[in-house]
């Protein structure tokens, strides 16, 4: 009795907190207040979740005599443990095929909004719950959301209860239309379904959320199997029951939706009804050509041709008689069968449980083709017809593209009937000039024709010469020749039947501009009495052989090496630049052996204002030569800094100045990583200029060589450990010290016993043990460059201190030199 009247005083206190919110938000009249309380507690608390402008508009509505109800929403499945499948395909675990018609519940949406948005068919039911809306038309227009109420009657305004339950849809518009037309004169209706009722359904059996789902009373099979996650894996698709009190009503096979889109036993739902998805039947597989290669659920089906027909048929590259069926024995032994899909007795083939057919392709392998490719434009396999030409695949001089070599055509062919590889080349040109003949020679089925460019080596060469290789035994020696020297494309090629020499010239793009063309050499080499291999050489009659001479023109064997020499004396030309100071700068040619004054005499000679001393000869095998040894002095710096910096950690702290050191020579190991190499040549200039033309003291010119002439030089330039590296005005007044002086003087790492001079020719003036220079050599002149250099003893020993840093002094020297013009 306490738990009624506690029960009745909270459904009281909730029934009066919706009457003062209903009257606080929504601003009614004592009028549509007393309809509010009229209403069940239900359509109440319905009623206030909606806002305020809809509360009225229905409100009204009742108040003309029409019920009105809020839309429920739908129940959501009930969770289980088990994750939410992935999306990516549904594989079986043995096979790693996909298992067919699974994949349609992946990705499947947790919740489901109610279906409103699509037309009630003519023959739906109505029932409890449902919205029927009216809209009256004539005399006395009105609109009216009527709900079937639970005696199955709608309350019409005017009219009164109409009883409609059990009516099909079409059915219960026209009664209502009729009715209408009967008792208001002048009025019509149009009457539509609103808002549905909900139906409880179960779903059981291999689903994968089992259990009771609120859906729409237009719901399918197949909308309750997506509202509660699908089948699971080892659940039916092909014999979903639908049971109707206790009876099986309906059976749904997912294969006629998923492969016929046949939806006629997609039945709709009613009341109670229960899905049960029961085990899942027969499984066997199929892979390899067939349009949807997947493991398949059997109903009807018996035979690999029933299998062949779900999986979509076979694909156009299906090698029929070559499938296989794996399957398990009796004795629980996984066994494979040959099958012959050919024939009915392959195709009727009887199937197991567990069962993987295999239907394997075609060879990759067309045979009735002839293929073009290398500089072409238009590379790719072109049908073969009999009795084809070269010039039938290659018309005209437009496929190809620029700058081939249109006298050798290398062909790769295979010969019957156990497809040995032989090259076989072609002269285009000769066979456009008479197609049919001789040289248009012949194409058979699956020959590779590959055109060549004039420029360069040919490394497309090198698969067929493979091939040759694998083929090669004691009693057939590899057929390959090879030709170098001065010809356009060096290199090794197959040896054709009845090879020639001129045939080995047109294959290594013919002679170069270079060569020697009288005569040639063969070197051959031969196996005497299968015990060793002698080497032999044959002179070629080159100018007899391009004189049309076929006697001259040798048989070519096996491993014959072709060796072209070049023309006495024959180099690309050579060339002296001239820069600065002389009358007629510029880049000169230059023959074999000329000397700097034969060809300075050409350039005109020095001008008046050109300052001989200062002279600037930069030559490329200095260059290079140079560029190496910094590359060894780096690599020598960097080992003895890491045997210091090895030291530094060794040694007891506060040990020594190790750390000074290795400061100072990682500074001069990355000034030695970024010097550039100049190759100059010190010379003196002036003595050159005084000499005979072609004796010793004459200069002989190397090709790129390159001589900077610079006008008068008014300085004097001072580097390394002063305190002001600086350049001053040349004064001949002055000595080395007195322009260390004004360049600060010296520093305290200064070595003073080591100053040398670098002269502006590039020569270096040094210190003697004891002495300085001497009178003579002690001047300075202008354009010369005094470098102090550091006191290396002051630090600890490191044995490349003094190599490296007059290198570097040096090239600096240069580079400003050079950089001046």
């Amino acid at each position: 009795m306490k738990y009624m009247q506690r029960r009745g005083a909270s459904a009281f206190l909730l029934w009066l907190a919706g009457v003062l919110c209903f009257a606080s938000v929504s601003a009614q009249t004592p009028a549509q207040m007393e309809q509010f309380r009229q209403l069940p507690a239900e359509q109440q608390r319905q009623l206030m979740e909606l806002p305020a402008d809809q509360q009225r508009r229905l409100m009204e509505q009742y108040r003309q005599g029409s019920t009105v109800v809020q839309e429920r929403p739908l129940e959501q499945p009930r969770q289980t443990e088990e994750p939410p499948a992935p999306v990516a395909p549904v594989r079986d675990a043995e096979t790693g095929l996909p298992m067919f018609g699974y994949d349609l519940f992946e990705g499947v949406p947790s919740t489901f909004a109610p279906v409103t948005d699509i037309p009630v068919p003519t023959d739906f039911v109505i029932g409890v719950g449902d919205m029927v809306s009216v809209q009256l038309f004539g005399k006395v227009p009105g609109s009216f959301m009527l709900v079937v109420n639970r005696d199955g009657s709608l309350n019409f305004p005017e009219i009164g209860p109409i009883p409609v339950s059990g009516m099909a849809f079409d059915d219960m518009r026209r009664m209502l239309q009729e009715r209408v037309a009967e008792q208001m004169i002048g009025v019509t209706a149009s009457v539509t379904m609103g808002e549905l009722r909900s139906i409880r359904i179960f779903m059981l059996g291999e689903a994968r959320r089992p259990g009771a789902y609120t859906v729409s009373s237009l719901s399918t099979i197949t909308n309750a199997l997506l509202v509660s996650g699908g089948v699971r894996r080892n659940g039916s698709l092909r014999n979903i029951e639908l049971k109707r009190n206790g009876r099986t009503v309906a059976t749904l096979d997912l294969y006629d939706l998923l492969m016929r889109g046949d939806t006629s036993r997609d039945v709709r739902l009613e009341p109670g009804d229960v899905i049960f998805i029961p085990q899942v039947g027969t499984q066997v597989g199929i892979r390899g050509e067939v349009m949807r290669p997947a493991v398949y659920e059997l109903k009807n089906e018996r035979s690999v041709d029933d299998l062949v027909r779900l999986a979509g048929g076979l694909s156009p590259e299906a090698y029929l008689q070559g499938a296989q069926i794996s399957r398990i024995s009796p004795h629980q032994e996984r066994v494979l069968e040959d099958l012959d899909l050919r024939t009915a007795e392959g195709r009727s083939r009887a199937l197991r449980v567990g069962d993987l057919v295999r239907v394997p392709s075609i060879l990759d392998r067309v045979e009735n083709i002839v293929k073009l490719e290398g500089h072409v434009w238009r590379e790719g396999n072109v049908e073969f017809r009999p009795g084809m030409r070269l010039t039938d695949l290659i018309p005209s001089i437009a496929d190809l593209r620029d700058m081939p070599d249109l006298h050798y055509v290398l062909i790769r062919r295979e010969l019957q009937p156990d497809r040995r590889v032989i090259g076989q080349s072609a002269d285009l040109a000769a066979a456009w000039r008479n197609p049919g003949g001789d040289a248009d020679i012949p194409l058979f089925p699956r020959d590779q024709v590959r055109v060549f460019s004039i420029a360069g080596e040919r490394p497309d060469v090198a698969e067929i010469l493979d091939q040759l290789r694998l083929q090669a035994s004691f009693d057939e020696p590899l057929p390959i020749v090879r030709i170098s020297g001065r010809v356009r494309a060096p290199g090794s090629y197959p040896l054709e039947p009845e090879m020639r020499v001129s045939d080995l010239l047109r294959a290594g793009g013919r002679l170069a501009e270079s060569a020697y063309a009288i005569e040639a050499e063969i070197t051959r080499y031969e196996v005497v009495g299968g015990e060793y291999r002698e080497i032999g050489l044959i002179d070629v009659n080159l100018a007899a052989i391009r004189a049309g001479d076929s006697s001259a023109d040798l048989l070519l064997q096996p491993y014959d090496f072709l060796n072209v020499r070049e023309v006495t004396d024959w180099r690309d030309q050579e060339t002296v630049t001239f820069v600065g100071e002389v009358r007629f700068p510029g880049t000169y040619p230059i023959r074999k052996g000329e000397t700097l004054l034969s060809a300075l005499a050409r350039a005109g000679g020095l001008t008046e204002r050109a300052y001989a001393n200062g002279a600037i000869l930069t030559r490329a095998k200095l260059r290079q030569r140079e560029r190496e040894q910094i590359r060894q002095l780096t690599q020598r710096m960097e080992a003895d800094l890491m045997a210091l910096s090895l030291q530094s950690a060794q040694a007891p702290e506060g040990g020594g100045d190790v750390g000074a050191t290795i400061t100072a020579a990682r500074g001069l190991l990355a000034d030695l990583r970024s010097a550039e190499a100049v190759g100059r040549l010190a010379m003196d200039l002036n003595r050159i200029l005084r000499a005979t033309p072609g004796s010793d003291d004459d200069l002989v010119l190397e090709d790129g060589d390159v001589l900077m002439i610079p006008g008068p030089m008014q300085s004097v330039t001072v580097l390394g450990e002063v305190q002001s590296p600086t350049s001053i005005l040349f004064d001949r007044g002055l000595d080395r010290s007195a322009y260390i002086d004004l360049s600060g003087g010296l520093t305290r790492r200064a070595d003073a016993s080591r100053i040398y001079v670098v002269r502006a020719n590039g020569t270096v003036t040094t210190q003697g043990s004891n002495r300085w220079f001497r009178a003579e050599s002690a001047q300075i002149m202008p354009g010369d460059t005094i470098v102090v250099p550091m006191n290396v003893e002051r630090m600890r020993p490191i044995p490349l201190w003094t190599a490296v840093t007059q290198i570097l002094f040096n090239l600096a020297v240069t580079v400003a030199a050079v950089n001046s013009f």
